[in-house]
């Protein structure tokens, strides 16, 4: 059965309030890298806001003040022509404008939205979030962030649709809790962004070819299912635990001395998304993980830095049958390896090789055989208050979706909690639904009371 059809109701374009001066900030190796990547689409589902509110309107005010301290967001693309050939993209800060739209979902309630121990309603959720197929080199054309306000039967849902060459999960998350803040006419909460793009040179990043566009895809989406997976505090610390044990036990003291909730985390579900797939044995996989460049850098980029400083990391190759033989402990302290590997010197030297040989990421780069860890659930999605309370849950659009991805949030009950949204194709969530093994690490869903 096709979802309940969302009727646009207004469409308006937001601007900087007050106006200022034109600037253009170009695009670093890894802003540029992101261009054939869809746009970030993230959303947060509320309770229905005080009766006497009108959502959009007050949400558009507010924007417009954020975005006189966020103006990049309300810019758009350019490529200009490098003086020594090839070309680069800089984002035109001359006021375009954000976009507001007000939507209704006839007929649509909060439980339609997240019907617990189920499949996420995908195409239910992306009628929530504007711009379906847009990938960022769009963001010559398209807003580089617009909302769509959709009102349900008994809540309100904000579906944010943003460029994601523009900047990363981190930025996002300030600049919407930003816009919060004044939206529920609180003093600032954090220090202003840092709109200064780093390079190691300080030059922008220059692509060796007359004309991008060429290289920008937009692949079909294949089929997949996905599952919102709650793991709690207590569950974490009992898989960091199980992880140490093993790794003591193996004599590795190091590993497990260093192991953390996030590594014990992503090696359940690399070794059970591993199980589901039934790779041969020796077939090799590997773990990646989207990670941030800010603190590793030295020296380090402010917490504050307004752009793309994420970089994708990986664990050592190992066969299926290998990971398996191995355990629980063995797949953590592998990551834990990637990570503790991914210093100011390896960081530096990843921008030097992209320079030398620049790619644009599609989704042919993932591997079917391997897992990818995204998002973060240090992301303040909780904190995002417009005044009227905190979200009922977070979820996300269509983005970037493949088989093996698995994109972290923050419980809503905080405390170190965890959401992860899971990724898989049909037949392999159908082998991961009779993994008892997994489904024992997940815990159950409470019915909530909001």
């Amino acid at each position: 059965m096709p979802p309940p059809a969302v009727r646009v109701v207004s469409r308006r374009t937001v601007k900087p309030s007050p106006a200022r001066p034109r600037e253009r900030i170009p695009l670093t190796s890894w802003d540029s890298a992101m261009l054939s990547a869809d746009y970030i689409k993230k959303g947060l589902l509320f309770h229905p806001p005080p009766s006497t509110l009108d959502v959009a309107d007050h949400l558009a005010a507010a924007l417009a003040t954020a975005l006189h301290t966020y103006y990049p967001v309300a810019g758009r693309f350019v490529t200009d022509t490098h003086p020594d050939g090839g070309c680069f993209v800089s984002i035109d800060c001359d006021g375009q404008g954000a976009e507001v739209v007000h939507a209704v979902a006839d007929g649509v309630s909060v439980a339609d939205v997240i019907p617990p121990d189920a499949d996420v309603p995908r195409d239910l959720l992306d009628s929530f979030f504007p711009f379906p197929d847009a990938v960022n080199y769009d963001g010559h054309h398209l807003p580089l962030f617009v909302v769509q306000v959709t009102h349900l039967l008994d809540g309100v849902f904000l579906g944010f649709t943003y460029n994601h060459a523009l900047s990363d999960g981190t930025a996002f998350w300030d600049f919407l809790n930003a816009w919060a803040t004044i939206a529920r006419g609180a003093p600032p909460a954090r220090p202003p962004p840092v709109l200064k793009r780093w390079t190691p040179d300080g030059e922008p990043a220059v692509l060796p070819y007359p004309d991008i566009s060429k290289l920008i895809e937009k692949p079909e989406v294949p089929p997949l299912r996905e599952r919102m997976l709650h793991f709690s505090a207590e569950t974490l610390a009992a898989l960091k635990e199980r992880a140490r044990d093993e790794l003591l036990a193996a004599g590795d003291t190091e590993g497990a001395a260093a192991v953390t909730r996030f590594q014990a985390l992503s090696a359940l579900l690399w070794r059970s998304i591993t199980r589901a797939r039934r790779l041969s044995a020796e077939q090799e996989t590997v773990c990646r993980a989207a990670i941030n460049n800010r603190g590793r850098l030295r020296p380090e980029l402010p917490r504050e830095y307004f752009g793309n400083s994420i970089s994708a990391i990986a664990t050592e190759a190992v066969r299926a049958s290998e990971l398996m033989e191995r355990g629980h402990g063995w797949a953590a302290a592998a990551v834990g390896r990637a990570v503790a590997a991914h210093t100011d010197e390896a960081i530096r030297a990843r921008v030097e090789a992209w320079k030398a040989s620049p790619i644009i990421y599609t989704t042919r780069f993932f591997d079917p055989c391997s897992i990818m860890m995204g998002s973060s659930p240090r992301f303040d999605m909780y904190g995002c208050d417009f005044g009227w309370g905190k979200a009922v849950a977070a979820r996300s659009g269509k983005t970037n979706k493949v088989d093996g991805k698995a994109s972290l949030f923050p419980g809503r009950e905080g405390q170190g909690s965890i959401d992860a949204e899971l990724l898989l194709s049909p037949e392999n969530m159908a082998e991961l639904d009779k993994d008892h093994e997994f489904w024992a690490a997940v815990t159950p869903h409470k019915k909530q009371s909001f």
